[in-house]
């Protein structure tokens, strides 16, 4: 079934400025946590750039195997380079954008087209689905036949462990036939490559990249130079009638047999099913954009492969939500909140039920895990919000899909939870006897989505009672109540507790003054009244917390204040702490973080709250109008972790963002003019 998928095109000139390229990055992902990802001009910037990153399940965690794939093309006397890299003294090893034609992102596949001496180059990059594996398939689609010789640079490196400053390589590079592996002495690591058709040669040539330069790492205040290791590269005639492939992988042998063209169009068939089951707003023009964008961070966790093995065995699938690349993991907040856009909204509905499943087998003490981190199987808990908008998730998916048989499966985990809340938990997360507000917060630790720590600075600490806690709180025990009643159970203790974290929450968080919500009560020191995004919440979900008489009120003063082309701030302009950029070394960013940078998920509930009031649709899906240029910005394809929180609005950190996408995406579809009412059940 072919679609017609849109793609998306940027023209290039010889003579353009290549920092365009050069500040435009490319992601392609497997399905399980692994990725490839690099810049448009071919040469890598950042310490998580590679050709091939699978995400491992023995040694854990991602790894770079391969970190660059240099082209060299020889026609006649011309010799060209394209891959290469940038080093510390600012040479620039590479010709890529001397000879680039165009850049196309289709069907998830980065392309490029070159023109050297009047003949046409064109390489694409997939890696197949559910395999560690990456394919790189060069074909000439005009011209004499020209010689193209690749040579591959190895790292080996986990993506977080420190860059490599060595000259010695530890590397046994073996060969017997067509069969060319790679490994470590003293790890379990091996890369097993080949080129197909079998006319090329391997040259065993051992050379290495020196000082190579990662300039975002320099910028971000990190190490930001590395040594490469090549153990040769392959030299193959390139000819019209012929593509030729370059395959490298973790795996057994069998998998090298795959070829460029098979791959490619065995990802193009994926893609087109995955658009076909989407809903109807997200089938056409930038919807389909979000939606192959979605599917990148939907994934079968690779480092966790005996979970899936256990699960299988019980007739259940495991999944999971990638919250950004490239280093981010599974984070229990990041999935609850993007999974309304980046399942239901794109038709994906066996994978939303088997994410809350999963999720619902590591829930301890009555709190979901709030992260996994890199390479390990247990989870940390330290947070009060990934919990409570479980609850949400799950009651979008029964919506949406109409299952009422994972409440009745999930409501035990559900009321462990809530028994838990009311009793007390860990990191001084509770109820409140005497108000029915849950309060949260221990030493040291951030527990809010606003969770910027240094060392042993939390920026943002928000202990006490955070609005968005509340609202997401309330809106639990409504879900309880409902399911309860539906599976004829006793729910007057959850209206109790809703009925007086309600009445409570409108007596004590409306700032008169300002007419908005106080960010925290009862904290450390005080009340906190910072006007921030948290408290749209407190309108968005589906069961308002705050008064209805205040919600136009609260609507104005977060639009005038918060709202941007690319979200809302994380703190008014008006505020001592604000900061307009994000940018500089770790301290900086995080200072800045959540004190005014922009983060596009919040345009999500932001809606939410606008159609709830308002029920402009139109007007709503204006405010969506700056997204479909960016994705020409940044991470091609995707959309950014957050913006700076003022004009130009420069995107930074990931460059790809789970919430970011299916926020966006989500508000995407419930902005379709349908004629509809449009406030929100």
């Amino acid at each position: 079934m072919t679609t017609g998928v849109p793609g998306l095109l940027l023209d290039w000139k010889s003579g353009d400025d290549p920092e365009r390229l050069r500040d435009r990055e490319w992601l392609v992902t497997n399905g399980l946590g692994g990725f490839a990802s690099g810049t448009l001009l071919c040469i890598p910037t950042r310490r998580y750039h590679g050709l091939f990153v699978p995400n491992l399940a023995q040694p854990k965690g991602r790894y770079i195997m391969l970190s660059r794939l240099d082209e060299e093309i020889v026609s006649g006397a011309t010799h060209v380079q394209l891959g290469g890299a940038e080093l510390i003294d600012g040479t620039l090893h590479t010709q890529s954008h001397l000879y680039l034609k165009a850049f196309s992102l289709q069907h998830q596949m980065p392309t490029w087209s070159f023109e050297i001496d009047g003949q046409l180059l064109e390489k694409t990059i997939v890696m197949p689905q559910h395999q560690n594996m990456v394919c790189v398939q060069y074909r000439l689609l005009r011209g004499d036949a020209l010689q193209l010789k690749l040579r591959l640079y190895a790292s080996f490196r986990r993506q977080d462990a420190p860059l490599n400053h060595e000259l010695t390589w530890p590397f046994v590079l073996s060969i017997a036939g067509r069969r060319h592996e790679l490994h470590m002495s003293g790890s379990p690591l091996q890369l097993r490559f080949g080129v197909s058709p079998q006319r090329a040669v391997f040259v065993s040539d051992e050379q290495e990249s020196v000082d190579v330069l990662y300039r975002v790492e320099r910028d971000r205040g990190y190490d930001h130079s590395e040594n490469l290791f090549s153990p040769g590269y392959f030299q193959v005639e390139l000819r019209v009638d012929t593509p030729v492939t370059f395959a490298a992988t973790t795996q057994g042998w069998d998998s090298l047999s795959i070829d460029g063209p098979t791959a490619i169009d065995a990802e193009h068939k994926r893609v087109d099913r995955l658009i076909s089951i989407a809903s109807a707003p997200a089938r056409t023009g930038f919807g389909v954009q979000l939606v192959q964008a979605a599917d990148q961070f939907i994934v079968l966790p690779g480092s966790r492969l005996e979970e899936a093995t256990l699960a299988a065995a019980s007739g259940e699938e495991l999944r999971t939500v990638i919250a950004g690349y490239h280093w981010f993991g599974d984070w229990g907040r990041d999935t609850m909140i993007s999974l309304e856009g980046l399942t239901l909204c794109t038709g994906r509905h066996r994978e939303a039920g088997a994410i809350l499943r999963t999720f619902s087998h590591y829930v301890k003490d009555g709190l979901l895990p709030n992260l996994f981190p890199e390479g390990e199987r247990e989870p940390l808990y330290h947070t009060a919000d990934a919990t409570l908008w479980y609850f949400h998730a799950i009651d979008r998916y029964q919506r949406t899909v109409g299952d009422d048989d994972i409440v009745r499966e999930l409501y035990p985990v559900l009321q462990s939870i809530i028994e838990h809340h009311i009793a007390g938990t860990r990191f001084g997360i509770g109820v409140d006897a005497g108000d029915g507000l849950l309060r949260a917060g221990a030493p040291g630790y951030q527990l809010t989505w606003m969770d910027a720590k240094v060392e042993d600075w939390v920026v943002t600490p928000r202990r006490g009672k955070p609005v968005e806690i509340q609202a997401l709180w309330y809106n639990a025990l409504c879900l309880m109540a409902r399911w309860g009643q539906e599976l004829d159970l006793s729910v007057d203790e959850y209206r109790r507790w809703a009925v007086r974290a309600q009445t409570s929450f409108n007596a004590r968080y409306w700032h008169a003054s300002g007419g908005y919500l106080s960010d925290v009560i009862d904290g450390e020191n005080g009340d906190d009244s910072s006007c921030r995004p948290n408290q749209v919440f407190a309108l968005s979900l589906p069961h308002p917390i705050l008064d209805e008489t205040r919600w136009r009120g609260l609507l104005d003063c977060v639009q005038a204040k918060l709202l941007t082309p690319y979200g809302l701030r994380t703190l008014s302009p008006d505020h001592p702490d604000y900061k307009r950029n994000y940018h500089g070394d770790l301290r900086t960013r995080d200072a800045a973080y959540h004190q005014g940078t922009v983060w596009p998920w919040l345009i999500g509930p932001f809606i939410d709250a606008w159609l709830r009031v308002h029920g402009d649709r139109k007007q709503a899906r204006e405010m969506l109008s700056a997204f479909p240029a960016h994705l020409r910005e940044a991470g091609v394809g995707s959309i950014s972790e957050v913006f700076d929180a003022e004009p130009p609005y420069l995107p930074r950190g990931c460059i790809a963002q789970a919430w970011s996408v299916a926020e966006v995406l989500r508000a995407w579809v419930a902005t379709e003019e349908t004629g509809k009412e449009g406030r929100r059940e």
